[in-house]
């Protein structure tokens, strides 16, 4: 990671925690702390990218504002977004988040279960500032999530080299902003997922 992507990084770290008010400010700051350590460590001993498995990787690195969203992405999740891959997906009764390294990596594994089952319970309680962190903005969708959070349910489920969040509802407009949620994501992680 270069100098400069990692200081706007730490700058857009220290400004999310200075405007943090939620009574969880200070879980969300240790693990955010424990996500860049990590970062920092993988970083030392990971391959660089493989743009034959992300092919987006060589082309995306150019646009600025997509290596922020990486960069930021990379400290909230604790993995390279570069060497990871992301899908969201809307469904007929919600929708489904995943993340898995390319590779074979314990660590990050690890790392990504951890994450999904954290945003699973953030999003249940109506908390979506980690996706505020990594976007640098209220994410499109959120805020109907948050208001109609008891009509939405979310389970964690664990996948070979990661893991995914089932999002379900039966409630439309609850429907309709996680569709909003995930088509955002999509297009701002440059990812795959349904009805692109």
């Amino acid at each position: 990671m270069k100098k400069v992507a990692l200081a706007k990084v730490k700058d857009d770290l220290s400004r999310y925690l200075r405007q943090a008010v939620h009574r969880d400010a200070v879980i969300r700051a240790f693990l955010l702390a424990t996500a860049t350590l990590t970062l920092v460590a993988c970083s030392r001993h990971a391959p660089a990218p493989n743009p034959s498995v992300l092919p987006v990787a060589a082309t995306a690195t150019a646009d600025s504002a997509f290596a922020a969203v990486q960069a930021r992405g990379a400290v909230a999740m604790g993995v390279d977004q570069f060497t990871s891959t992301h899908v969201f997906e809307s469904l007929p009764d919600g929708g489904r988040i995943s993340l898995q390294r390319n590779e074979v990596d314990a660590a990050g594994t690890a790392q990504i279960r951890t994450h999904m089952q954290h945003i699973a319970v953030s999003f249940a309680a109506g908390d979506f500032a980690l996706p505020g962190f990594v976007h640098a903005q209220q994410v499109p969708g959120t805020a109907v999530m948050a208001a109609r959070r008891e009509a939405i349910t979310y389970s964690v489920d664990t996948l070979p080299r990661g893991a995914q969040v089932r999002i379900r509802t039966s409630d439309s407009a609850a429907l309709q902003a996680i569709h909003e949620f995930l088509a955002f994501q999509r297009q701002d992680h440059h990812a795959a997922g349904h009805n692109q």
